[in-house]
Formats: C-alpha cells, structure tokens, sequence
C-alpha cells in the first residue's frame, strides 16, 4: 500500500511539474521558440533516438565516463585511506587535497588541452581530477567513522598489517568507501559534461553544443533531459542497488 502511495505521489509530482513548464512555456516570459512546450522537446527526444544520434553519443559518454571513473577510484579510494591512517598524509597532503577540491572541475581544462592537445585523454583528465578528490574526501570520512571500540579490540586482538585492512578495517568502512564512489561518480558526470561541451567530442556534450550552435533549443533541452535520465538511471540501478544491500548487510536498515 504505501509502494502504490509512493508511486501515486511521484506520479503527482512528475504531473505538476510538467503542467508547470507548458504554462511558462505558453505564458512565460520567452518566446516558443526559446522555451519549447514539453510535447516539442519529447519529439526531439524521438527524433534524436530515431536516427541513432542519441544513442551513439550515449555510448560515448559512457565509455570515457567508465575510463575515467575507474582510473578516480583506483586512485581516491588509496588516497582517501591513507588520509584517515597517516600522519603524513593527513596533516600534509590533506590541506592541499582539500584546496584543490574547491577547484571547479571544468577549471582543469585549459591544463588538460595544453598537456593532451583535443584529444579523448584530455577528457578523461578533466573527469579524473573531477572525481578523484572527491572520493578520497568521502572514504576518510567513512574511514574516520568507523566506531573506535572495533579498532581498539582488533589492536588487542593482535590483528594488524594486511590481516587488519582487509578483515577489520575495509568491511566496516565500506558504507562510506560506496557513498564515495557514489559521490564521486556524480562529480565524475559533471566534469564529463563540461569538457565535451567545449571541442568536438562525439558524445552528449558535444550534442548539446550542437543545439546551442543551431538555435535547436528543443535539441537542448532534449539532451539535457537525456542527461538527467541517465544520471538518475545509473545512480538508482548500480550505486543504490548497491549501497542499500551494503546497509542491510552491516544491519544499517531493516531488511523487509
């Protein structure tokens, strides 16, 4: 009963904001031609998916996002250990860490273009440095929020070295570890996007510039809606797939 009110209410909402923008569309400040009612931009949604652009760009996208996001876990995820267990680490590299988050991501463009040139490696640099700190930020923290009772009885326990990593330290931290990887796949999607807008590129971002070039703002908003579609698919199929069975198993939810 409360899954069908859940859905009745999602449905009431996804209809109210859509009543919302054919009433701005139909009686806002901008002409039709420069905010298109949402029948217009559903058929250039069509029309996109139709002649396979959509798709191939899609593809894209994807492909250099899973470069780019598994090379920035490969590297936050270490980073972020060493953060929570390291003097060094912390007191030295985590200032600089925390400084160079603070740097929009599409700010690392103009150093990637003149290091890779137009080049797909000029991207995945951008997603990368989008990315990276991001997760290394978020599994400190989960590694800091790990109870202290745990690490001060595995420490009496005798359990250290590689047996403590994997054992006590990596399974309790993993709630945090998933949130990083989580956050820093939304980072990693944003950074994407920003470089693809600005050189050809082959994927959703350079359609969306295509748009823009055209005066195609049904080709705008079409690909942006396509953005959000995919954002929210991968993150509600693998991250939170993945994260509530995490939480059930360390019995952080119920398990109905």
């Amino acid at each position: 009963m409360s899954r069908i009110r859940l859905l009745v209410e999602k449905l009431a909402v996804a209809a109210l904001l859509l009543l919302s923008w054919e009433l701005l569309a139909r009686f806002g400040p901008w002409p039709t031609h420069l905010f298109p009612e949402p029948l217009t931009v559903a058929r250039s949604l069509a029309g996109l998916a139709e002649d396979g652009r959509l798709g191939a760009a899609t593809l894209r996208s994807l492909g250099r996002l899973a470069r780019g996001y598994v090379v920035s876990a490969a590297i936050g995820v270490p980073l972020g250990l060493a953060l929570a267990r390291l003097r060094l680490f912390r007191h030295a590299v985590k200032p600089l860490v925390t400084g160079l988050q603070a740097l929009p991501s599409i700010c690392w463009l103009p150093l990637a273009l003149l290091w890779f040139g137009l080049s797909d490696a000029a991207i995945l640099f951008v997603v990368v440095m989008g990315s990276v700190l991001a997760i290394a930020i978020a599994v400190e923290d989960g590694v800091l929020g790990i109870d202290p009772q745990l690490l001060r009885v595995s420490g009496t326990l005798g359990i250290r070295g590689w047996r403590f990593y994997g054992g006590v330290l990596l399974p309790a931290a993993l709630p945090g570890i998933i949130t990083g990887l989580k956050l820093g796949w939304s980072f990693a999607w944003r950074a994407l996007m920003a470089g693809e807008l600005l050189f050809v590129s082959g994927g959703l971002g350079q359609l969306l510039s295509m748009g823009r070039e055209l005066m195609d703002v049904p080709q705008v908003m079409a690909v942006m809606v396509a953005i959000i579609v995919v954002g929210v698919a991968v993150d509600r199929l693998l991250f939170q797939t993945v994260e509530l069975r995490v939480r059930r198993r360390w019995g952080l939810l119920a398990t109905a």
